[in-house]
């Protein structure tokens, strides 16, 4: 669904990532793997047109997407959720929800209040509640459904275990399972590990912007020396 061919990408004059290659298929979860500054976060805005390439390609669903802008991009079905949870703090929990409806698409599943409702149902009871008086974990769930009213195919997810509870952590790792049960594709920024192995299919592992590993996340989960050495545990 999601390719990357062999590239290369920064900010400016500045390049981070080097020929990176990568795959994402429909109704997958793929994690990105590294210590801060490895290029993870470079990697997802890139997918969504927010970086310079100066090689390579990017494809969506066989279709080349290499510099469209990142509207275009959202419209044929990635939905960005950024680590810094930009809720709209004036609006209330249901008015950010109604902000990111979209149209159904007949080739990816629907979704709605109702709908995304039951896969974060701690949401329920705050729908009137203004979005500035949330929780970080409780931002960081309406960020999500709020991309999930988007229709996405796939979801670029950055970080979202950063900076919430344990037990909220837990909450969201068993939603998104949901979410990629119903046949919405993942790739996900994480640096913690043990969140990534409860969602994650396959890894990536990077350092310096490049792919220095790849393979089924419960492997990597098992050897545990690659994930270390990677992350420098």
């Amino acid at each position: 669904m999601l390719r990357f061919a062999r590239v290369n990408a920064g900010y400016g004059s500045a390049q981070v990532l080097f020929e990176l290659d990568l795959a994402v298929e429909k109704g997958e979860a793929v994690a990105l793997i590294g210590r801060n500054g490895a290029g993870k976060t470079t990697t997802l805005k890139t997918a969504i047109g927010l970086t310079r390439l100066t090689g390579g390609r990017v494809e969506f669903d066989g279709r080349d997407i290499t510099g469209l802008a990142t509207h275009r991009i959202a419209s044929l079905g990635l939905g960005w959720v950024p680590e810094d949870r930009r809720v709209f703090a004036r609006l209330s929990v249901w008015e950010n929800l109604d902000v990111g409806r979209r149209p159904p698409r007949p080739d990816a599943p629907e979704w709605d209040e109702a709908r995304v409702l039951d896969v974060f149902p701690h949401l329920k009871s705050l729908l009137d509640r203004p979005a500035a008086h949330l929780s970080g974990g409780e931002q960081q769930m309406l960020t999500v459904a709020r991309t999930l009213m988007t229709q996405p195919r796939l979801l670029l997810l950055d970080e979202p275990s950063e900076g919430i509870a344990p037990k909220v952590v837990e909450d969201l790792a068993e939603a998104l399972a949901g979410v990629k049960a119903a046949g919405v594709g993942i790739l996900l920024s994480e640096q913690n590990w043990r969140f990534a192995a409860a969602l994650a299919d396959r890894a990536v592992l990077l350092e310096g912007g490049r792919a220095v590993g790849e393979g089924a996340m419960a492997e990597l989960t098992a050897e545990g020396s690659r994930l270390a050495a990677v992350l420098g545990l």
